[in-house]
């Protein structure tokens, strides 16, 4: 029997190693505190970049230790991404650091070096797993931890205690350049998988794995601007199980604003609902210069206080405006209590990571070799199941074709497989610095089609077109202000071919079949990019057009970290891939789909638009379809087809105060090849109640079939997650209410396949806050 634990699992039983219960450290940082100057306070609150403490060589200079943190420093900032640098010497600098904090700092306190890890660490040589929108279309958390649990494990080797990932941010906005961090439009998805990547990463005991930070807290891309009800239910949503359920003991606040403030100076999320209603005893950090961006302060001293005051710790990347807070405590302009608050939150996380163990696991004193097989598998494994097949007139999988035309900017190109925070990415934004697709080895599509083509096939390539002829890139003061600078964002990226479009038609007349791969690339997508519009960039969809104009067969494969209008094309195309930012493994990933070695199995986790969209979107508005809405949430076409049956509840009645209803159902494989179906379950309510979304996602399993093969998903489906916040006079809720639903079944938001009703009855039931957030599906 195949478990799939999709959440649904007591808060008391699963704060993994963290309960802050079990925990003996209040003394222990309350007697470093008190030997602490202030000085030494104030440097826990900041942070540095590791490499700019040492000289050419690449020895520790001490001279600049001694000058620059001799009371020691709480941080090491992006310390893995500054410097192209083998694992094994980066993880030697660190441990020279470490030493140096330990022996010759008034208290020896060691410093938490972080890094992103969002696919993957970013760092030379390690693995590039597909970008998170990719992973969410894939339904598959048991994936998600695999792959966070093997980040953590080669970070920590490499001297790593904090991530500042993963985003959780629920991105309703189509065109929010910042989508293709997150999980999608869904806060149950986004909280499911954001979860287990926390689960992953930690692994249970934050001084082996390396720490969470839920980000960008709370609303970024959108959802900031929504009611206190979607605020609480659904944007929080992600944060509060990461917190609750995985353990996460950091959370990093947004640049933008809540209710007018911005949120890294926002008492009511910081205090109010963070730690007063989600109970989060853990450590606030700063998204870089955040505090530097309190326009409405006059002075470094009023930002600092501003942020300091309403909850936030740390002052990333280095501390500017808080190297002001002992001027600041000296007017009155710093709460003593809040100074105290910040300085023991970040002793505490230190506690908690071993670092002040006689054993302390600082770094590992072993060869370390990244991007393992076994790495590459996983990247493979989740590319594979992150593809979706929007559109397929049976052209797929490639099978009596024996020449196909491979062209478009993405077909030949590692940007194609690569999103933002990648350390190719980071590389070549920030530091204009191109790293090269070799380190890892990046399979592009071209490589990946010439390796894996079945007997017979002749693959034939030119570029035909570019992303663009002109910079496209918006030039925008947003974000982390180290970018807004007009050389880093007004340029464009050389792929360094030749894209000569008559050869490309010359071509198209003498193939069988044209696979066009096309869409964003690192310019055009991303933290301080974006472009005018969600139409292909550049002259790409005027490109394809012409190549539908030969009359062959056009196989579209869109790339980007986003969904892009292509309602022009799409139904002129013999199929569309949709396959985000796959990874290094992307190019073999999307040729095996292709050929038909592997069926396509992904769902979006996203409502695809037909149209230009600068509004927040999502399926739980309606049970209806929106005409605007090309592809819906939750859609995505398989090689094979599956049947649902036989959906069972074992009780129609339910009373407020049980636990929870059992559902089964089966799902048979009737077509001609192996595939997984992801089958969704959804809630809505009936009649007039209003309390809960018209339809929401409450449970998903992920079933593999063998051809005729058919298997049963048991689904527990707690009351909770039939239940919805209040604030009554200031008094936060979740409630549970007696009525009628509908429990529905489907292959996507609106291909609901089985159904059936379910009364809840009893008294209303009302508790603080839930226990219960997921379902819990086992498959026989």
């Amino acid at each position: 029997m195949n478990k799939y634990l999709f959440g649904a699992i007591f808060f008391a039983s699963i704060l993994m190693g963290c309960n802050p219960q079990s925990e003996n450290y209040s003394t222990m940082v309350d007697e470093l505190y008190n030997k602490m100057s202030l000085e030494e306070r104030v440097a826990q609150l900041q942070s540095c970049f590791m490499n700019e403490l040492f000289d050419e060589n690449g020895e520790l200079d001490t001279a600049k230790c001694k000058q620059q943190i001799p009371n020691g420093i709480g941080h090491c900032s992006q310390y893995a991404s500054q410097i192209p640098m083998d694992a094994n010497l980066l993880r030697d600098r660190v441990a020279k650091l470490q030493e140096w904090l330990i022996n010759n700092t008034p208290n020896g306190i060691p410093a938490l070096f972080h890094e992103e890890v969002l696919s993957g660490i970013n760092a030379l040589d390690a693995t590039i797993y597909p970008q998170q929108i990719g992973q969410a279309c894939s339904f598959n958390p048991e994936l998600a931890e695999l792959k966070t649990k093997q980040t953590g494990e080669q970070m920590r080797r490499m001297g790593g205690v904090l991530s500042l990932s993963p985003m959780v941010d629920v991105c309703r906005t189509p065109s929010f350049n910042r989508l293709e961090e997150s999980y999608g439009e869904d806060a149950y998805l986004s909280a499911v998988m954001g979860t287990a990547f926390v689960k992953g990463l930690q692994m249970g005991d934050l001084k082996k794995g390396v720490g969470a930070c839920s980000k960008h807290y709370l609303g970024y891309g959108g959802g900031g601007d929504a009611d206190e009800k979607e605020l609480m239910e659904e944007i929080l949503l992600p944060h509060e199980t990461m917190i609750r359920l995985a353990g996460s003991k950091a959370v990093m606040p947004g640049y933008h604003a809540v209710h007018g403030t911005k949120c890294v100076a926002n008492e009511e999320i910081l205090t109010d609902i963070l730690s007063g209603y989600v109970g989060f005893d853990g450590m606030i950090v700063s998204d870089y210069t955040a505090i530097s961006q309190l326009y409405d302060a006059k002075t470094s001293e009023e930002r600092a206080a501003l942020a300091i005051n309403a909850g936030n710790d740390v002052d990333f990347p280095t501390g500017a405006d808080y190297a002001t807070l002992p001027e600041g405590l000296k007017k009155g302009l710093v709460k003593e209590e809040a100074f105290e608050r910040a300085v023991k939150n970040v002793l505490l996380y230190k506690f908690r990571c071993g670092l002040f163990d006689k054993d302390a696991y600082l770094y590992t004193t072993e060869k370390i070799t990244l991007d393992t097989p076994e790495e590459r598998q996983t990247a493979y494994d989740i590319a594979s199941q992150s593809i979706v097949l929007l559109e397929n007139n049976g052209i797929l999988p490639l099978k009596d074709t024996k020449k196909v035309l491979l062209t478009g900017p993405n077909a030949n190109s590692m940007w194609a497989m690569c999103g933002d925070y990648s350390y190719p990415a980071m590389s070549y934004f920030w530091k204009k610095q191109i790293i090269g697709s070799e380190n890892p080895h990046i399979v592009v599509l071209k490589e990946g089609m010439e390796k894996c083509a079945p007997e017979g096939f002749t693959i034939d390539y030119s570029r035909g077109c570019d992303w663009t002829d002109e910079i496209e890139t918006l030039y925008q003061e947003l974000g982390d202000e180290r970018a807004w600078e007009y050389e880093i964002l007004h340029r464009k990226v050389d792929s360094g071919e030749e894209a000569n479009r008559e050869e490309a038609l010359r071509k198209a007349a003498d193939c069988d079949v044209i696979v066009a791969a096309v869409g964003e690339n690192v310019m055009l997508c991303g933290e301080n990019r974006d472009r005018k519009g969600l139409r292909l960039p550049g002259r790409q969809e005027e490109y394809v057009k012409s190549l539908i104009a030969t009359g062959k067969p056009v196989v579209l494969v869109v790339f980007g970290g986003r969904a892009q209008v292509i309602s022009e094309i799409a139904d002129k195309c013999a199929a569309v891939i949709q396959a985000w930012y796959p990874g290094e493994e992307g190019g073999n990933a999307v040729a095996d789909i292709l050929y038909g070695k592997v069926s396509p199995s992904a769902k979006l986790s996203v409502s695809y638009p037909n149209t230009e969209i600068t509004e927040p979107i999502c399926y739980n508005r309606s049970a209806e379809k929106d005409a605007r809405v090309a592809w819906p949430f939750g859609y995505g076409l398989s090689y094979t087809k599956f049947e649902y049956s036989n959906l069972q509840l074992k009780n129609k009645t339910l009373w407020t105060n049980d636990d929870f209803i059992e559902l089964s159902l089966d799902v048979t494989n009737t077509g001609d090849m192996k595939g997984d179906e992801i089958v969704q379950i959804y809630l809505s309510p009936k009649g007039d109640n209003k309390n809960i979304r018209p339809i929401q996602l409450q449970g998903f399993a992920r079933v593999s079939l063998a051809k005729g093969e058919t298997r049963t998903i048991h689904t527990k489906l707690y009351t909770e997650q039939f239940g919805y916040y209040t604030n009554e006079g200031g008094k936060r809720q979740w409630n549970i209410a007696p009525g009628e639903y509908t429990i529905k079944v489907g292959a996507s938001s609106t291909d609901i396949r089985l159904s059936m009703d379910v009364e809840l009855s009893g008294k209303a039931v009302a508790k603080p806050i839930r226990d219960y957030y997921f379902s819990e599906s086992t498959i026989k």
